[in-house]
């Protein structure tokens, strides 16, 4: 049997636009989230449904029929974005590009187009037809060989409707729909259908007449309640004309060769060229086979045979050519991803376009020799290094026994200082700014049966050393390229001072902090493992005899129907997801005095939250050898430029809570050291004066006073001493929280005032602290203008959804422009910092070690009978890291461990 797919592009293009955020867009900037979401639903039918024949049918800017009909239909929509407009034509190319029809009908609809085809082929036995929309207005089209591939949520959810599915969720035939939308209407197409009568008041209707028609000559049937047949007899008109307006029309004279709709036709190399502009690299592995004699691989490739060195005299050779460049691409292979367990298996450089070479170092015999030949050119600061992702070859290069020197351009770094919300993979930018497809390491262990079941799972050992080599050297030779096409970039962005004086030193820096790493005390964590484990299983009896019953508590399934089928919680307010009422953190709060079950649960889940990711994992992280703990800090995931960290993420350790405490005092100082604390003190509320210049709160800090006991005096009208700790509390939550957005019913979820009540502090808040009000404003004011937003060290944060036609994005895009500019400077500052000391504290105490970064504050290890004098040196250090008309402060502790840390006064 042949398969026909009718597409009805305008509905998938819509749900698309709304599924996938706006920050996907190309190196140019051209918004491609609609586009891209419609591909991946192409991509996908082709693959599920395998059809012999693909058209698209589309809406034109035309009045319909049903508009001329009724003035209102459709009339509350607002007129589509521009960015979705432009992305119209973009979704033309696609279908161009696979050779797929386009149709449409002036005075028609895509719908009509739709049922004009599918009636026409599904009277064809030899045909089956599947219609491909992102609503259900199509329903109605469903038979015996017409079915419709929908979405139930977002694009991802798919669903199938034939007529016993139709049949399962309305109770009546797909050609009975119309009659259905005749009594209950369509919001979202404006039809009013009959006021009063809901879906599920209409399928009854219309499972007990079986049509509208029907129904009208038996109005005064005993079965239809005297309240209905009173709505009936009232909105008959607005019934007939809504069957009208929801009926599509199935007998359009349209013509066109089927044999142009067969799929199997299409070019891949337009296909690939059309990708390649929208920077669609990771939808290329999913283009469906085509009959088309094109080359097999439908793309420019890194294929370039590039240089193999493995004896020592080729080792001089490329040494010597090597110092005699300007600069140079740079890249390790290694056995994995651990700088201090993981060997080298080679590396590779580039000079040229396609210029490059990989130099072999399997051996410890190869790699002895790799160091002797090349330490001088790579430990030289004349030649400019270029790498992707570099800190880790500097690592690796370390334990070698070299230290890397004219560390210059990290591309991975670079990209992200420019388009920090997209994809920073090596392979992803290549492709998106020198339209060349990598051959990814995955793809290469596949090939090589080195691939486990793990997304990082991959023996590299086991991979063929020739076909290492040359991605190896290819990642070298693209890097080097890449780079040339990104400094220009970002000296257009005005980035590169960024780069180069604060991005790139850091480097060296946190590698240092990676390597060394800091103590754990496992038996303490194995320890309070068992105590809190211990603790979840009180809880866990105490959520059994609350709930009267035994069940999982893990399982949020189970916990639903606790909560809400047996307990009998309210539910209003509580938000639904597919699979029913939500039990996420956010919805828990909202039922915290519902019943004493809820804050039991939070407990629980918090407990073995923290128990499973940190006591229960952290002694399987720690390096055998030296007892530490070795995380990973990355510069390139938070948007506002601030470090995070992973195996472990450490900032997500709390900091006031008895977990919290227990798992941080596990990091502890050897014997004859302890730890120093340096944490800036408010960082953020004083960038906010400082950017903002409001005078008071710059008055307030200049004097050294109590920012949050001096806002609560303002606001409340009282003196000093005369502040209460509720109104200080209070005030420290608007000062803090206005930074991060906070309105009137956040203010009052978390204080306890009543929604009022914070409207009016808030209120208070901004008359007081005018230049505030005025900042936020003004940034709000300059992202709507300008698509971003600046710290004060020029890093920026471009923000799409601030022309989104969601309020919701747009409010949310304001919350980070406002943000972002305070936080980003005190990332940025915090970076700063983190140079600075490293240069300077090793001349007054070089046995001093900078351990961690988290959140404001850094972790040292330091002689004990030096913490006090180091942490001055610290202290002193990162305070006058930059000149504002408000001092920075930064508070100093020490202690055995970082849980037990006592100030330092100085």
């Amino acid at each position: 049997m042949k398969k026909l797919a009718i597409i009805d592009t305008f509905a998938l293009l819509h749900r698309a636009w709304h599924a996938i955020p706006p920050n996907l867009t190309t190196k140019d900037g051209q918004m491609v989230n609609a586009v891209y979401g419609f591909t991946m639903i192409l991509l996908r039918l082709l693959k599920e449904l395998k059809p012999d024949y693909v058209v698209a049918a589309f809406d034109l800017p035309h009045e319909t029929f049903r508009k001329k009909e009724y003035k209102e239909y459709k009339a509350q929509r607002e007129a589509p974005e521009k960015d979705f407009i432009d992305q119209i034509a973009l979704t033309e190319e696609v279908l161009k590009a696979f050779e797929i029809p386009m149709l449409a009908t002036p005075g028609y609809e895509a719908d009509d187009i739709i049922g004009s085809l599918s009636h026409k082929f599904s009277q064809d036995k030899t045909f089956e037809v599947t219609i491909v929309s992102g609503d259900l207005d199509t329903l109605q089209l469903v038979n015996k060989r017409t079915k419709v591939y929908t979405m139930r949520k977002g694009i991802q959810d798919t669903v199938y409707y034939d007529e016993a599915a139709v049949m399962e969720r309305y109770g009546i035939r797909p050609d009975q729909v119309i009659d259905l939308k005749a009594l209950a209407g369509d919001a979202s197409d404006n039809i009013p259908g009959v006021r009063g009568i809901g879906p599920k008041g209409a399928s009854t209707l219309i499972q007990e007449f079986g049509s509208l028609e029907n129904l009208y000559q038996h109005l005064d049937s005993k079965k239809i309640k005297p309240r209905i047949q009173e709505l009936l007899k009232t909105y008959k008109d607005d019934a007939f004309m809504s069957k009208k307006l929801a009926t599509i029309v199935t007998n359009l004279p349209i013509k066109f060769d089927l044999e142009k709709a067969a799929i199997g036709h299409y070019n891949p190399e337009k296909v690939t060229d059309v990708f390649q502009k929208f920077e669609f690299r990771s939808l290329l592995k999913s283009l469906p086979a085509s009959t088309h004699s094109v080359r097999a691989v439908p793309t420019k490739k890194a294929e370039h045979i590039y240089d193999v060195v493995e004896t020592e005299d080729g080792m001089k050779k490329l040494a010597e050519k090597l110092a005699e460049q300007k600069q140079i691409g740079f890249d390790t292979e290694t056995e994995g991803l651990d700088p201090l367990c993981d060997k080298m298996l080679g590396a590779s450089f580039a000079w040229s376009d396609g210029g490059a070479a990989f130099v072999h170092a399997r051996t410890d015999s190869q790699r002895a020799t790799f160091v002797k030949n090349f330490k001088h050119v790579l430990s030289s600061e004349h030649v400019k290094k270029i790498g992707h992702n570099i800190k880790f070859d500097y690592e690796m290069l370390q334990q070698a026994g070299i230290t890397m020197g004219g560390m210059d351009f990290d591309t991975l770094i670079g990209a992200y200082l420019i388009h920090p919300n997209r994809s920073l993979k090596l392979e992803d930018l290549v492709f998106s700014y020198l339209r060349v497809k990598m051959q990814t390491l995955s793809e290469l262990a596949e090939a090589a049966g080195a691939k486990g079941k793990g997304k990082r799972d991959i023996d590299v050992a086991k991979i063929p050393a020739e076909e290492l080599a040359q991605y190896g050297a290819a990642d070298a030779d693209m890097a080097l390229q890449l780079y040339r096409n990104l400094e220009p970039e970002l000296k257009k962005e005005k980035l590169e001072k960024l780069l180069h004086t604060i991005e790139m030193p850091l480097i060296p820096i946190l590698a240092a902090m990676e390597t060394k790493g800091i103590l754990i005390d496992i038996e303490y964590l194995k320890k309070k493992e068992k105590e809190f484990t211990a603790e979840i299983k009180k809880i866990e009896q105490k959520i059994f005899k609350a709930a009267g019953t035994e069940f999982n508590v893990a399982s949020p399934l189970q916990l639903k129907e606790v909560l809400f089928e047996k307990l009998k919680i309210e539910t209003k307010g509580i938000k639904r997801k597919k699979t029913g009422l939500s039990t996420a953190a956010d919805e828990l709060e909202k039922m915290y005095d519902a019943h004493p079950i809820i804050p039991l649960i939070m407990e629980y889940r918090e407990l073995s939250k923290l128990v499973n990711t940190y006591l229960a994992t952290l002694p399987d992280m720690i390096n055998p050898t030296d007892k530490r703990l070795h995380t990973n800090f990355n510069q390139t995931i938070a948007a506002t430029g601030r470090l995070s960290s992973v195996d472990p993420n450490l900032q997500n350790i709390p900091v006031r809570t008895a977990l919290g405490k227990a798992i941080r005092r596990g990091f502890v100082a050897p014997k004859g050291m302890r730890l120093v604390s340096a944490d800036y003190s408010q960082i953020e509320l004083r960038l906010a004066a400082v950017i903002s210049k409001d005078p008071k709160m710059l008055a307030s800090f200049k004097a050294g006073e109590d920012i949050h006991r001096r806002t609560a005096a303002e606001v409340n009208h009282v003196s000093l001493d005369e502040v209460t700790p509720d109104q200080r509390r209070h005030a420290k939550e608007v000062n803090f929280g206005v930074i991060y957005g906070l309105g009137s019913t956040g203010l009052a979820q978390r204080t306890g005032m009543s929604r009022l009540e914070a409207k009016e502090f808030i209120a208070r808040y901004f008359e007081l602290y005018e230049g505030v009000r005025r900042y936020v404003d003004e940034t709000k004011s300059f992202a709507h203008e300008h698509g971003f937003v600046e710290t004060l060290f020029g890093r920026k944060r471009k923000l799409p959804e601030i022309y989104s036609s969601s309020p919701m994005l747009v409010a949310q895009a304001e919350r980070m422009a406002v943000n972002m500019p305070l936080q980003g400077t005190a990332a940025d500052l915090m970076k700063l910092a983190m140079i600075t000391v490293a240069s300077e504290l090793p001349k007054h105490h070089p046995d001093c070690i900078m351990l961690l970064q988290v959140h404001d504050e850094l972790v040292f290890e330091v002689p004990e009978k030096e913490a006090p004098a180091a942490a001055r040196v610290i202290k002193k250090i990162m305070e006058g890291v930059a000149s504002y008309p408000i001092p920075l402060a930064v508070d100093v502790k020490e202690g055995k461990n970082w849980a037990d840390m006592e100030p330092i006064n100085i």
